[in-house]
């Protein structure tokens, strides 16, 4: 399947515009999705054995993999029911804002295939909390699915960060029902000021609205959410301790580091297109980033993993700095569909077994 991929199928994909190329993976999903028959064929030979591998715990769920589909490939909540079948252990959908946004002007997607990189400055195109929330109405529920379900929520374009507060809370109240664990993205480069909310005092702000959301779900006799925060691989160490220091106080159950990079190393240097770098070129900073979460936080923090994980080696360098867990999605584009189940694979003999 691999020689597949790289001689005739990448080739194909790599022709066609890199957005083209993307909705027509994402529909191609879609489809298969509504074929459960195919899916439960294909998870079962791309999962893990149960009897050899013990799924991994984290955050209050079970995991059958170590392996996740990071945010950005299905926006819309459309395609993540097929993920199982090319061996995900669970798919993280969005990032959704809380109204439906076009994103920015394109072109705004362009691959380097020579530096296994992409270069995205998409903006939260999706459809909006209320559509999605609706959506997944329709579909397999918590409890209902053979692998977790995220939800990452951004910030909407138009909602200034003083209307921040209130654009989460909007998207959370519709989406957490239907979700797994939730998300708090603050670190796309892409939406003008939203990594403002990486700052301590804004920060602190949105988190502690949203735990008390989640803590009146409790109260209202619903499912308290597992809540993570995504992170930039472009914060100080300081500014790292910060975060730290907010979310350990609020009580948040993880942190997912990284998000992409506005750093343009190396061969980058000349690139002159604006965006987040993901890809090979951020391996090694947000590698220094998990492994920096989990000496200080002891290793108590569960970690999720993202960042340059473009074969086998690059996701146990993760799993070894500190991560539970890790998501793929650059490097689909240039591995294939069954990266997934080759990464979780490798990495089946050493992913922590529970937090």
């Amino acid at each position: 399947m691999d020689f597949l991929y790289e001689k005739v199928l990448r080739p194909l994909f790599f022709r066609m515009d890199p957005e083209h190329a993307h909705e027509f993976a994402v529909n191609a999903m879609t489809l298969l999705g509504g074929l459960r028959p195919v899916c439960a064929v294909l998870e079962r030979l791309t999962r893990l054995d149960p009897a050899v591998h013990r799924p991994v715990k984290a955050f209050g769920l079970e995991f059958p993999n170590a392996v996740g589909l990071a945010p950005g490939f299905d926006k819309n909540a459309t395609a993540w029911k097929a993920a199982a079948a090319f061996g995900f252990g669970h798919v993280e959908i969005g990032t959704i804002t809380g109204l439906a946004q076009p994103g920015n002007p394109k072109p705004r997607v362009f691959r380097y295939p020579s530096e296994k990189a992409v270069i995205n400055r998409m903006g939260f195109n999706n459809d909006g909390a209320e559509k999605i929330a609706e959506r997944l109405s329709t579909q397999p529920g918590p409890g209902r699915r053979s692998i977790p379900l995220g939800v990452n929520i951004g910030k909407s374009k138009v909602a200034e960060l003083d209307e921040a507060v209130n654009d989460y809370l909007k998207s959370f109240r519709l989406l957490a029902d239907h979700a797994d664990y939730m998300v708090v993205n603050v670190s796309s480069p892409n939406t003008p000021d939203l990594r403002k909310l990486q700052e301590k005092d804004r920060l602190e702000i949105v988190l502690r609205a949203l735990v008390e959301a989640n803590a009146e779900r409790v109260q209202a006799g619903r499912d308290r959410r597992p809540l993570l925060l995504k992170i930039a691989p472009d914060l100080s160490w300081r500014q790292i301790d910060e975060v730290l220091e907010t979310i350990i106080g609020l009580g948040l159950d993880g942190i997912i580091a990284t998000n992409t990079t506005l750093a343009r190393p190396g061969y980058f240097e000349s690139v002159n297109e604006a965006g987040g770098l993901s890809g090979a070129p951020v391996r090694n900073k947000s590698t220094q980033v998990i492994r920096y979460i989990s000496k200080a936080t002891e290793g108590k923090l569960p970690i999720i993993g993202v960042g340059g994980i473009m074969d086998e080696a690059a996701a146990g360098e993760k799993m070894d700095a500190g991560a539970c867990l890790v998501q793929i999605y650059t490097g689909m584009i240039y591995r294939g569909a069954f990266f997934a189940r080759d990464i979780a694979r490798a990495l089946a003999g050493r992913q922590k077994i529970g937090f």
